[in-house]
C-alpha cells in the first residue's frame, strides 16, 4: 500500500499564494472590461444628447455651429486655467450641449425674428431648466448638468433661473456664459448683422467684473487673441469625448 506523504506547509502557501495572484488578475481583467463598456456606455449617451442639439441647429442657419464654437471655447479656457483633465472635458461637453434645452421651446418662439415680448421670455428662460433635466438621469455628468443649468446666471446676480452672483455660480457655467456671449454677438442675427471681433471684444471687457467672471473674460479674450481666425468656420461637429 503506498504511504501517503503529507506536502510541507511551504508548498501549501506557495499554491494558495498563486490561487489568490490568479483570482486577483482575473478580477482586474474583470474590472477593466467593466470601465471600458462603461466608457463605451457613456459615449453612446453622448452622441445621443449631441444628436439632439445636432438636429436643433441644423434648423436654423443662424445658430449652425454656435454649440461646437461654444464648447470649443470652453475648453480651451478651462484648460488655461489648469483645471483637472476631466474638469476640462465635463466644460467641454456641457459647453456643447449647453442649449439641448432649446428643444422643448415652441418653434414660433426659438424663431421669431424680432424681440421677444415678456411672455415669450418667460417661455425661452426655460431652456436651461430643460436642458439640465434632460442630462440630469445620467450620474456620471452631474457636473455638466449643473453648467447646463446655470450657464445664464450672471455675476451680478441678474441672470436666471436661479439669480445666483458671483461664486455661487460653478465655474464652469461662468466658463460658458463667456464664450455664448462672445459668439452671440459676433454671429448674425435675423434682426441684427454680427458684431466685428473688436466690438464684441469690447463688450467682453465691459461686462467683466459686472455681469460676467472678471477672471474668465480676461482669459477667454487672451485666448481668442491667439486665434488665427477670431471666427473659425467649425464646419462638421467632431465627437464628444467621454470623461477619463
Amino acid at each position: 500500500m503506498a504511504t501517503r506523504v503529507n506536502a510541507a506547509p511551504g508548498d501549501d502557501l506557495t499554491v494558495a499564494y498563486r490561487r489568490l495572484n490568479a483570482a486577483y488578475q482575473q478580477t482586474l481583467r474583470y474590472a477593466e472590461d467593466v470601465r471600458r463598456l462603461y466608457q463605451q456606455v457613456q459615449r453612446a449617451i453622448y452622441q445621443s444628447l449631441l444628436g439632439l442639439a445636432n438636429a436643433l441647429e441644423a434648423k436654423d442657419a443662424y445658430t449652425r455651429g454656435h454649440s461646437e464654437r461654444v464648447g470649443a471655447w470652453s475648453r480651451g479656457v478651462a484648460a488655461a486655467l489648469r483645471l483637472p483633465p476631466g474638469e476640462v472635458d465635463m466644460i467641454g461637453q456641457a459647453g456643447l450641449l449647453h442649449d439641448i434645452g432649446k428643444i422643448g421651446i415652441p418653434e414660433g418662439v426659438l424663431r421669431k425674428p424680432g424681440a421677444l415680448d415678456p411672455e415669450e421670455w418667460r417661455i425661452m428662460r426655460n431652456h436651461p431648466l430643460i436642458g439640465a433635466q434632460i442630462v440630469a438621469p445620467f450620474d456620471f455628468f452631474t457636473g455638466g448638468a449643473m453648467m447646463i443649468r446655470h450657464h445664464h446666471e450672471r455675476w451680478d446676480g441678474s441672470g436666471y433661473p436661479d439669480g445666483l452672483a458671483g461664486d455661487e455660480i460653478p465655474l464652469g457655467a461662468r466658463i460658458i456664459a463667456v464664450a455664448d456671449v462672445y459668439d452671440a454677438l459676433t454671429s448674425n442675427r435675423p434682426y441684427r448683422a454680427a458684431l466685428s471681433h473688436a466690438t464684441a471684444v469690447d463688450h467682453l471687457t465691459a461686462a467683466a467684473g459686472l455681469t460676467l467672471d472678471e477672471d474668465v473674460v480676461s482669459v477667454f479674450v487672451g485666448l481668442i487673441e491667439t486665434l488665427a481666425t477670431a471666427k473659425p468656420d467649425v464646419g462638421a461637429r467632431s465627437a464628444l469625448r467621454p470623461s477619463s
